[in-house]
């Protein structure tokens, strides 16, 4: 672990909060309270699969200007999305009507992000999901990688590949294969520290071992708890994920924005367990100490 006085500790971090933290009826106004007032510094927004939440792609101007005077009042603002809807339209899918559909999400998905003022996009790590991986929707994943990085690019925001769940891409070197392809500074790593420890037992590789191949193209890490063959809904500390570790690590390869990632399934304190959970992932950035 770097010394406290390691140039890295004295910029202050970033901790986000995943929107599906919380229950899904509350309005934006009262999501974006909720995380401030629990000890978050940002919001990140979800576009999963769902029909509801790829109909945000279709928000008018006025919705876009609305939410973003709400982000004003609460003075807190969303800076990164998880946009998991290509999970149903992949871009390495063998359907082409799908294929295209998955590029137009993208575009749709670019600018939201730039209307909203989003930094970073995270992109689910699969060429296909519902069909078998082969070398054909591979090669047309990565192809489609490149016109996303281009649209992208246009609007300078930064997409990050999460690291997943299933083989394809459950590993950061899995990710930075395809970062290496496209070659573009619009395409990076936005790793899941759970996911990774899942994949560590697999593949009897360190969990740091595996982030130092992304050393250089890690915008941003999801903190999830796991426990092996599980990946979502574990209560931070009761899993085996080694945050003392790794959340150090990240921040020693330049690291410094993170968000914490855990669902609300139906618990009427979520407001405390928005605050403990919170007070649960600060300790281990390291020393922090304000610009």
């Amino acid at each position: 672990m770097p010394a406290p006085d390691h140039p890295f500790a004295k910029v202050p971090v970033k901790l986000g909060l995943y929107e599906k933290a919380m229950p899904n009826q509350l309005t934006w106004p009262a999501k974006l309270a909720a995380a401030r007032d629990a000890g978050y510094d940002f919001v990140e927004i979800s576009l999963d699969e769902t029909a509801e939440k790829l109909a945000r792609l279709d928000w008018s101007p006025l919705e876009r200007r609305q939410l973003r005077q709400e982000m004003d009042v609460a003075d807190i603002r969303i800076e990164t999305m998880c946009l998991s809807g290509h999970r149903k339209f992949p871009l390495g899918s063998p359907d082409e009507a799908i294929r295209r559909e998955s590029l137009q999400i993208m575009a749709k998905a670019v600018a939201l992000a730039s209307d909203l003022g989003i930094r970073i996009i995270q992109l689910a790590g699969y060429d296909t999901y519902y069909d078998p991986s082969t070398e054909q929707t591979r090669a047309w994943f990565a192809a489609g990688l490149q016109q996303c990085a281009d649209l992208a690019s246009r609007e300078g925001i930064i997409l990050g590949f999460e690291t997943m769940e299933t083989p394809f891409m459950d590993t950061v070197s899995k990710a930075m294969a395809y970062v290496d392809i496209v070659q573009s500074p619009y395409l990076q790593v936005y790793p899941d520290i759970g996911n990774l420890t899942n994949a560590s037992l697999i593949y009897s590789r360190s969990v740091p071992d595996d982030l130092e191949t992304g050393r250089g193209h890690i915008c941003a890490a999801h903190l999830k708890e796991t426990i092996p063959g599980h990946y979502r809904e574990i209560p931070y500390g009761t899993g085996h994920t080694d945050f003392k570790t790794l959340v150090p690590k990240l921040q020693d390869m330049g690291v410094h924005r993170f968000t914490a990632e855990f669902w609300h399934v139906g618990e009427a304190d979520w407001q405390a367990i928005l605050r403990g959970n919170a007070a649960f992932l600060r300790p281990f950035f390291l020393n922090q100490t304000q610009l």
